[in-house]
């Protein structure tokens, strides 16, 4: 049993927090970056259009420009939306995986943000039909690198954090012999 214990993870709030916001900073960085690059696009079409979740259709472009108000209010829905999918994914990983798992954690992490993909760009197109036109390869890419990016990020600080405690109970005897209180 104390084995199980060892390998099993436990949803780890502080590493799916941190992990939502590098994948998040991580796909954010790959959309404005490639949909110029490759696209033609411009760098503020993909906040514009997560800020229109929001915001309203109104806010899409054109113009592609940069404006404060809506990179503010597409970072807040950006972020909060990345860290609810990395804590849904902690939660789904509690399941699955195993703590010290990194490979395994970035390969489900990626099919994760494959299906955040599909669901976003072909299910909630009824509610945000704009999504519609991000339907190309570099948003399939910036998702896959998102899931992966988060599940490397959730596993390697959920271990780190659970090496953190093991050591620090090994080295209070007072916390070895420690119940806890009901």
């Amino acid at each position: 049993m104390h084995d199980h214990l060892e390998t099993s993870p436990r949803l780890n709030a502080k590493a799916a927090l941190l992990a939502g916001v590098v994948a998040g900073a991580a796909f954010m960085m790959l959309e404005m970056i490639m949909v110029p690059v490759f696209l033609g696009g411009s760098p503020w079409g993909p906040p514009r259009m997560i800020a229109a979740i929001g915001m309203g259709n109104g806010v899409l472009p054109p113009p592609a420009t940069f404006d404060l108000g809506i990179m503010v209010v597409a970072m807040l829905i950006h972020f909060a939306l990345s860290v609810i999918l990395a804590f849904l994914f902690a939660f789904l990983f509690t399941f699955i995986g195993k703590r010290d798992a990194v490979g395994l954690a970035i390969g489900l992490g990626a099919v994760f943000g494959l299906i955040v993909y599909l669901i976003s760009f072909y299910g909630m197109t009824e509610i945000f039909p704009w999504f519609a036109m991000a339907r190309h390869w570099v948003s399939i890419f910036a998702h896959l690198v998102f899931g992966a990016v988060l599940g490397w990020v959730y596993v390697s600080v959920a271990r780190k954090s659970a090496e953190n405690m093991t050591s620090v109970h090994q080295d209070d005897p007072d916390a070895r012999t420690a119940r806890p209180q009901r």
